[in-house]
């Protein structure tokens, strides 16, 4: 395939990643597929990163711990590296220092601590960026994404202009708040993805030698067990016998009245 349709689709797949599994895995196996164009695909999510909206900013951070994962089981660790190497450009890019991505801190430190618990990051990078982000993290409110009708909202739906006639947060520097369709997107993913991480903690791993461990405490077959199971079988064949005398009781004591 022609190189620059290469980029073309996947930057469509990029744009279009959302909370779904189904999603984020395929964009991950076509930038495994053309490994040989790696450092075009991983620009080609730097550009997404900066041009975007906040929303698929955070889809994409969410994606690269898939890309991750899925290059380190194909022995692909250059997707990784580059990763690596631009942490902080994607970090500034999600979450910017304006005030822009406060809605997407809380992303970014997720992401950022699944990488370090799989070895992906340095906790002592991690804990720099950390740093970093407690600057930014300011309320939901002031990036209208606390509910789908923010405060400077009416009831009917139309947007007042925000008290401050600058535009600029309180800290003074401006920030780009989510319009409606937005917030409802994020919340609806949102949503999605605690319910996909409840639904993993009550996954039960496999265990491959479950089978061998309780095949070696399980004792040896004794005339204990051929006398316990004898006195459970009289015990059955005992208890049956008086149900059914009960039951023909009952019978017979109903036709008689």
């Amino acid at each position: 395939m022609d190189p620059f349709e290469v980029r073309i689709r996947f930057t469509g797949l990029l744009q279009h990643l959302n909370a779904s599994l189904t999603s984020a895995n395929k964009a991950a196996q076509y930038a495994l597929k053309y490994r040989d164009m790696d450092e075009d695909l991983h620009s080609c999510i730097l550009e997404q990163l900066e041009r975007n909206t906040m929303n698929i900013r955070a889809n994409i951070m969410y994606f690269l711990e898939y890309l991750c994962d899925m290059a380190a089981r194909e022995n692909h660790w250059d997707y990784v590296r580059m990763i690596q190497r631009d942490i902080l450009r994607i970090v500034d890019a999600v979450a910017p220092e304006d005030g822009s991505g406060a809605a997407n801190v809380k992303v970014v430190r997720k992401v950022l601590k699944a990488l370090e618990i799989k070895t992906f990051l340095l906790a002592q990078t991690v804990g720099e960026i950390e740093e970093c982000l407690k600057e930014r993290d300011i309320a939901p409110d002031t990036v209208g994404l606390s509910s789908p009708l923010g405060p400077q909202e009416g009831r009917n739906g139309d947007s007042k202009e925000a008290s401050t006639p600058t535009g600029k947060g309180a800290r003074g520097t401006p920030f780009g708040k989510l319009d409606r369709k937005q917030a409802e997107q994020r919340i609806e993913e949102d949503r999605e993805r605690h319910k996909r991480q409840r639904e993993t903690a009550w996954a039960v791993s496999r265990d491959e030698n479950e089978f061998e461990r309780v095949w070696n405490e399980t004792g040896d077959l004794g005339e204990d067990d051929f006398e316990m199971w004898k006195e459970e079988a009289e015990e059955r064949t005992r208890a049956g016998r008086e149900w059914k005398e009960e039951y023909l009781g009952r019978i017979g004591g109903g036709g008689g009245e």
